[in-house]
């Protein structure tokens, strides 16, 4: 029988931290202040968790550090000496990573910590646990939108010395992990950099109807985990929320610890069901983990700014207040409205208010926040909580904090190749390319498209399989390759690594490339590639033009670039109700976005497309060989695009 998962609680700052050890978390995750998934949390030096890994190892608790982000060709040097530090003064007993090169970086550095593999990777279906295993990793961080029968088909298909890692409380994001592109797209902070600034929570209109379209409520599984204690292989149920406060952490770690251990006692679920009310979240949703009764993820018709709706602005005397409807303790923050809001604020109380009693502010400068604006509790200083956390302080800070020296490890050295042969260009359509049309093609792998195709043609045509494959779809996506070998087919693209495992053995003179999904952004990642018998790699769109430069330089493998085409905003598996698909809305700036469905999955696209045309000389003079442009039929309702991007050529990718 596999023992009881452990309870992965969120630290984001130094009182979160203590705050999930004083709930009793098994064990707790953390970021650095460079290449971690959350950049908008405190996190802590290498020093600081030092100290911190002595505290939480004397209480028995195990610590995890989050470096899960998107790797520059540049950083490698800063990454492998950041390993190197916390090698020798952490020892963190596991390293969470989304790039494939950090695996690499830690061997080199001679870690012995287990590697887990982040959502971020996107691992969606079950036979991607294989090709993940080649990392030698020892857990898989499994996606928010499986139901309980696709966790266990992962379950099923586990390898025994890989454990699964399923989250069961806090923020949902509408872009499935590791695919979405929206806050880079507009404005160069990636979110698989960790520097997302949410553009899905902002209002979208359609016609004359404004609402938050894409806004996600937040997870909560609650007593429905109790399906997950039954399934093997699932060693951890991760809390999200690593910039949440010391009052959610502890409470929701609290209440996890109740549905594990005492699940079946009616009063314990009660007990912990009154916790998760106080923790101060969003609304919650069960989403889709029972596949037989779904529940919305987007609550358009809901307040779905993180905190506990708790009162509403109005005005006392002429002055500014928050009218809460319920008591407020000393010390509590209020957040008024959202952060795209005229008016947004955070504001402290300053002393015990019961409900119904006005709390007066002052504004920021300019205009204030409108009546009736929601006002939601981000945080609360409850004396028990506050007086534990105080005792731990004083027990970290007796453990004192050590000087940590400069590193000097180094990065595996990569044997870039020169490139060799004609400049390529790529078409990539949704059907069957036209008769002589110009350049190599490639089709988007579907029934329909080999239906049409003739064995004449089959063999020069490059089979894009999608981006994300879900459980229900992997059955069905072997039967499509396996039809298209038949046809001659032998160019494949995958759009993320583990979808090597779905080829098998290559047969005669087969080629797999790595496509623009898969999020490749420096050299040790295309030495993994070149390792799995890959034969070239089409960048990540999201890179600037000193990235695509110095990646060329690093690249062990012939190197392809998207150039023009529709790139999706994000792909999701979730859509509300009041979104129709093929049909613009318009953010507060007036971005248009739409969205169209590909088998279970809802592409969101911008209204205009990435034109990189003009630098293909550029490129070319870099070393890219391959130009892919990207071709997705535009819907006749969306206005025709009167501008295009080039994304991130310009700019510094944060």
């Amino acid at each position: 029988m596999d023992p009881k998962p452990e309870i992965l609680a969120p630290a984001g700052n130094r009182e979160s931290f203590l705050a999930a050890l004083a709930a009793g978390a098994d064990a707790v995750y953390l970021g650095l202040k460079h290449f971690s998934a959350r950049m908008e949390a405190d996190n802590f030096s290498v020093g600081e968790l030092a100290a911190m890994r002595r505290l939480a190892s004397d209480r028995g608790t195990r610590m995890y550090i989050a470096m899960n982000v998107l790797v520059k060709p540049d950083e490698l040097n800063q990454a492998a000496r950041l390993l190197d530090k916390l090698n020798t003064y952490v020892q963190p007993d596991a390293l969470i990573i989304q790039d494939p090169a950090m695996a690499r970086l830690a061997r080199h550095v001679g870690m012995p910590c287990e590697l887990h593999l982040s959502t971020l990777a996107n691992v969606s279906f079950p036979m991607g646990l294989i090709a993940a295993q080649r990392l030698r990793v020892s857990r898989v961080i499994l996606p928010r939108e499986l139901s309980i029968d696709e966790v266990r088909a992962f379950s099923q298909a586990c390898p025994p010395e890989m454990g699964l890692e399923v989250f069961v409380h806090g923020a949902l994001c509408y872009g499935v992990s590791g695919r979405c592109y929206w806050s880079s797209f507009l404005g160069g902070k990636s979110g698989l950099r960790g520097r997302c600034v949410q553009p899905c929570r902002r209002t979208y209109s359609l016609v004359n109807q404004r609402n938050r379209s894409f806004s996600c409520l937040d997870l909560s599984l609650d007593v429905l985990s109790k399906l997950l204690l039954q399934t093997p292989r699932i060693t951890a149920w991760k809390i999200e929320g690593r910039k949440k406060s010391a009052n959610y952490v502890h409470h929701v770690v609290r209440a996890y610890r109740m549905f594990r251990d005492h699940g079946e006692d009616p009063a314990a679920r009660k007990e912990a069901q009154e916790l998760l009310e106080t923790a101060l979240s969003r609304p919650t949703t069960h989403y889709g983990f029972l596949p037989q009764k779904t529940h919305p993820a987007v609550g358009t018709g809901e307040e779905t700014g993180s905190g506990l709706l708790s009162g509403r602005t109005g005005r006392l005397g002429g002055r500014l207040s928050v009218i809460p409807d319920r008591d407020l303790l000393a010390g509590d923050r209020l957040r008024i409205g959202y952060e795209d809001e005229t008016g947004h604020k955070v504001i402290r109380v300053n002393r015990a208010t019961p409900a119904g009693r006005p709390v007066l502010y002052s504004p920021d400068r300019g205009e204030p926040a409108r009546p009736d604006t929601p006002a939601f509790l981000v945080d609360r200083r409850e004396p028990g909580l506050m007086q534990e956390i105080r005792g731990l302080e004083a027990q970290l800070r007796s453990l004192g904090t050590p000087e940590v020296a400069a590193s000097e490890a180094s990065v595996p050295r990569v044997r870039s190749i020169s490139p060799d042969g004609p400049v390529r260009v790529m078409h990539v359509q949704r059907g069957l390319p036209p008769k002589n049309a110009e350049g190599e093609q490639g089709v988007w792998l579907s029934g329909e498209a080999l239906r049409q195709i003739s064995k004449k043609t089959a063999h020069a045509i490059w089979w894009w399989l999608p981006p994300v494959i879900w459980p229900g779809e992997e059955e069905e996506t072997l039967e499509l390759i396996q039809a298209a070998r038949k046809t001659g087919a032998r160019g494949w693209v995958v759009n993320a690594p583990w979808q090597r495992a779905l080829l098998g053995p290559l047969e005669g003179r087969e080629e797999v490339w790595a496509g623009p999904f898969c999020n490749v952004a420096n050299g040790l990642f295309i030495q993994t590639l070149a390792e799995w018998g890959f034969s070239g790699v089409m960048v990540s769109p999201e890179l600037s033009k000193a990235d695509f430069t110095a990646l060329a330089r690093q690249s062990p493998l012939p190197l392809g670039a998207v150039i023009s085409g529709i790139w999706p905003l994000c792909l999701s598996r979730t859509l509300a109700r009041s979104v129709p698909l093929e049909k613009p809305l318009k953010s507060p700036q007036g971005e248009v976005c739409w969205v169209r469905r590909h088998g279970e999955t809802y592409w969101v696209f911008p209204g205009w497309p990435i034109r990189l045309s003009s630098q293909e000389k550029a490129l070319a003079g870099a070393g890219y060989q391959l130009f892919v442009h990207l071709h997705e039929p535009w819907p006749r309702t969306v206005p025709q695009p009167s501008r295009t991007t080039t994304v991130n050529w310009n700019l510094r990718l944060l």
